[in-house]
């Protein structure tokens, strides 16, 4: 029996190593490619001692690099992408996100193959009526303010993704993610406020909350996530787009106090947790908007993909606390190495 091929775009992040994981563990053959820019070979560890998995090292804006990389594909699950703009780089969240996943569908084209597009509850933008269905409003922000990049781009994303399904006759379905993290997850701000915040217990530091912290977010652990884009990728139709995520809401203020409990030296410590307060134009030193309320409506996916998140939030940051204590540990026997 000849095994389906997925190609992965973005192997090497968070999602894409872990989502590359679960379709070896399926009995799928893997092609990854990811420029490495953001993600890292470590991610790909497992998978590169598994024999059905070949890695490219090449950037999802090269067309022909692209399309050279792949032989036979039966879907093309593309997560590549570039984030929100907060500190700058607006430029590179809007192209990168536009030439990558034209370049993407244009090799699924080609393979005839299936189309998951990683899209992001980012769409909702500032929508005031949560939770948010897949046929709820995109209410986005002025042009003027760059945060704003990153949901138009995927927006457009999504909008290319389904004219190539018209067009060129390939199914295409697209997964909008809320709020993932776990074990693998960026340690910046990239990587989500809960990497940050665990930094921060860990160091000693104070804990840098944007705003008043009264803005909520539904936080999905990574398994689930994953879970939701099989799901997806198996058995979504072609032209349907599903809700990813947890349906708990958590103010921002309320996940700093979780993970200094859970994180902190003194587990348990009744001490309260060191916090600072960032005003929204101070970030990055440009006008910046947030979004008050993220959560989702699950029915579609819970109704015709069987998705239900099954890790609850404290349960999924001590998994990932424990992670991240033994992550920042080797890189500092690492820096202490090179010195």
């Amino acid at each position: 029996m000849v095994k389906k091929t997925i190609v992965v775009t973005g192997a090497a992040g968070f999602l894409g190593s872990h989502l590359t994981d679960a379709l070896l563990a399926l009995g799928y053959r893997v092609v990854g490619i990811d420029n490495l820019s953001r993600g890292s070979l470590e991610n790909l560890s497992p998978a590169r001692a598994c024999k059905d998995f070949e890695f490219h090292q090449e950037d999802v804006c090269d067309l022909p690099a692209l399309l050279r990389c792949v032989d036979e594909a039966s879907a093309v699950a593309h997560l590549a992408a570039f984030k929100i703009p907060r500190y700058g780089k607006a430029i590179d969240t809007l192209t990168i996100n536009s030439q990558g996943t034209l370049n993407a569908l244009q090799l699924a084209a080609r393979h005839q193959a299936k189309f998951l597009l990683a899209s992001t509850s980012d769409v909702y933008g500032k929508n005031p009526s949560p939770p948010f269905s897949e046929t709820s409003d995109c209410v986005l922000g002025p042009s003027t303010i760059a945060r704003w990049a990153y949901a138009a781009s995927k927006l457009y994303d999504e909008h290319l993704a389904l004219a190539f399904a018209e067009a060129h006759g390939i199914p295409v379905s697209i997964a909008r993610i809320f709020g993932s993290y776990g074990p693998r997850q960026n340690l910046t701000w990239w990587g989500g406020p809960q990497s940050v915040f665990i930094s921060a217990v860990f160091r000693g530091e104070t804990i840098p909350i944007h705003g008043d912290g009264s803005q909520t977010r539904s936080f999905t652990y990574v398994t689930d996530t994953v879970d939701g884009l099989l799901r997806v990728l198996e058995k979504g139709p072609s032209g349907q787009v599903f809700n990813i995520g947890n349906t708990h809401e958590v103010s921002i203020l309320r996940l700093a106090h979780i993970i200094h409990e859970l994180a902190g030296a003194g587990h348990g410590s009744k001490h309260e947790p060191k916090l600072k307060f960032v005003p929204y134009d101070d970030i990055g030193g440009r006008k910046y908007e947030d979004v008050q309320r993220r959560i989702p409506d699950i029915g579609k996916a819970r109704q015709m993909l069987g998705f239900s998140p099954a890790t609850g939030l404290e349960e999924g940051l001590r998994l990932t606390i424990e992670w991240q204590r033994e992550a920042l540990a080797a890189r500092e026997v690492l820096a202490t190495i090179s010195e």
